[in-house]
């Protein structure tokens, strides 16, 4: 409120239409199009998660005539099988984790039974109705939206074909996003008998027992979800720490407090073979070689769920990116500047695509920021990639934004990063047999101390990272932290007290 964006019109047989009503003229010749010529559009978007979807819309808002390609749900990975729902299950553990509490604090409760398919069904119906609702607001902003695979052909301008019609725009964003990796047959044999993240979300029912592999975020996530609703699980790690790209307090204590929840963690392990009894369960053959131990070979049996977390590629593949000369590196991410532009004039990406912040409100942002420049004239609109807050849905939770301690004294030098921390047990164990720490850093850069990195784990955290993320992102110094007062008693009063 306060200003108002300048209205545009499309020129029409002579006539300048109102904005909304020249857009749905466009998207009513698009849908008349023949497939022997290419339908031209002022903006076409391949993907509609969320990057995409945001990019489209705000286009849409500023007048231009905008269609989103996409062949799946709407939402891509974030609101189908990524943080969406991935947050109603970690809100379902957070549950068991609390009724366990509930006699230390004074209440009686009879036998608690959990019923997986309960949350699974309105899970699923959560997802849907967001499926539906950015279907409406697509509608509602006039932006096309064209079921099917896109992929790039072969003409002199960048043309986008969609089973056999075919699609111009000055302007094409890829935001395609990608997809869980599961080992090859010839890499590990049976490796397919396992499942990835995605599958995660079609479980009927909680698994008895489970492996879980990889040592990122996902896999950390999953693993404490399951745990804490009653699955026996068991974390393979490659190397002695989960979150190795995380502030190295973050990534010791995240270990300590996964085996102390009942995890266990297989250190310096990976699965040799997986096989497939009559019953239907699974043995799951593991090598584990630590520091200096003779490797020994192991097999998990009995195992109903084994889900690898090992990693995401861009789906870019199929897209015939060759065709239009656009860059990827040896891993199929789409190499961009700042600006989102891609190595082919008229064609950005962005998101998880690119392979850099896989977050959706990363993809949110840019996307938005890329309509504001092509469509409103802004030249200098970008994301700036820098201080962008995290947060890891584990067992307690996690919050850091900024620089690790080692990546700051790579930029810094030793001598001049300072670091506080604390650790503590947050109140709310004071009465509790179940306990869990609560970890913080602030890491702090040259005389002034400005605060350059924040990482905590415990209750709370995840919540109380945004308003500490905007101080940070303004540049706030050790000593702006230490004049702010304390709220009492709260964690988070830890960060400004500290010494």
């Amino acid at each position: 409120m306060g200003w108002l964006r300048p209205r545009l019109a499309f020129a029409t047989s002579g006539l300048f239409l109102p904005r909304r009503a020249a857009a749905a003229a466009a998207m009513a010749q698009l849908r008349a199009s023949s497939s022997s010529s290419a339908t031209a559009l002022d903006y076409l978007v391949l993907g509609g998660g969320s990057g995409g979807l945001a990019s489209a819309r705000r286009a849409a808002e500023l007048g231009a005539r905008v269609a989103v390609v996409e062949k799946g749900r709407l939402g891509g990975t974030c609101v189908n099988v990524g943080c969406v729902p991935k947050k109603v299950m970690w809100n379902t553990a957070v549950h068991s984790e609390f009724i366990h509490d509930h006699m230390d604090y004074g209440f009686e409760i009879s036998t608690v039974k959990f019923n997986w398919r309960v949350i699974k069904e309105k899970r699923d119906a959560y997802v849907k109705r967001l499926n539906e609702i950015y279907q409406n607001n697509l509608n509602k902003a006039h932006v096309e939206t064209i079921r099917g695979h896109a992929s790039f052909t072969a003409d002199h301008e960048p043309t986008v074909e969609v089973d056999g019609k075919k699609y111009t725009a000055p302007h094409i964003l890829i935001a395609t996003g990608g997809h869980p990796l599961i080992p090859s047959e010839s890499e590990i044999p049976g490796a397919s008998l396992g499942i990835s993240s995605d599958g995660f979300f079609e479980l009927e029912e909680l698994p008895k027992r489970t492996v879980v592999v990889g040592a990122g975020y996902i896999a950390v996530e999953i693993a404490g979800i399951l745990s804490a609703l009653g699955s026996k699980t068991s974390l393979l790690i490659r190397f002695d720490r989960v979150l190795r790209n995380f502030d190295s307090m973050i990534s010791s204590n995240c270990t300590q407090e996964l085996e102390n929840s009942g995890v266990e963690v297989w250190k310096h392990s990976w699965v040799k073979s997986v096989t497939k009894s009559p019953s239907g369960l699974l043995a799951v053959t593991v090598t584990s070689s630590p520091h200096n131990h003779k490797p020994t070979v192991k097999t998990i049996e009995d195992v109903d769920c084994l889900l690898w977390a090992i990693g995401r590629e861009p789906s870019t593949r199929t897209l015939n990116l060759d065709r239009v000369d656009v860059k990827t590196d040896d891993l199929g991410h789409i190499v961009v500047d700042e600006f989102q532009n891609t190595s082919r004039k008229g064609i950005y990406a962005l998101g998880d695509v690119c392979g850099k912040a896989l977050l959706t409100p990363v993809a949110i942002a840019a996307g938005r920021k890329l309509a504001h420049r092509l469509f409103e004239g802004k030249a200098d609109s970008k994301l700036d990639y820098t201080n962008i807050p995290t947060v890891v849905f584990s067992h307690p939770p996690i919050g850091t934004v900024g620089l690790t301690e080692e990546e700051a004294i790579t930029v810094y030098g030793r001598e001049s990063v300072k670091t506080y921390t604390t650790s503590f047990i947050p109140m709310y164990y004071a009465v509790t047999k179940r306990k869990a720490k609560c970890v913080m850093k602030l890491v702090c850069a040259n005389k002034e101390e400005k605060v350059v990195g924040l990482h905590m784990q415990g209750l709370g955290c995840d919540e109380m990272l945004q308003g500490f993320a905007v101080a940070v992102k303004m540049g706030a110094t050790k000593a702006d932290f230490d004049r702010t007062v304390a709220i009492h008693p709260t964690s988070s009063e830890e960060l400004v007290t500290l010494r």
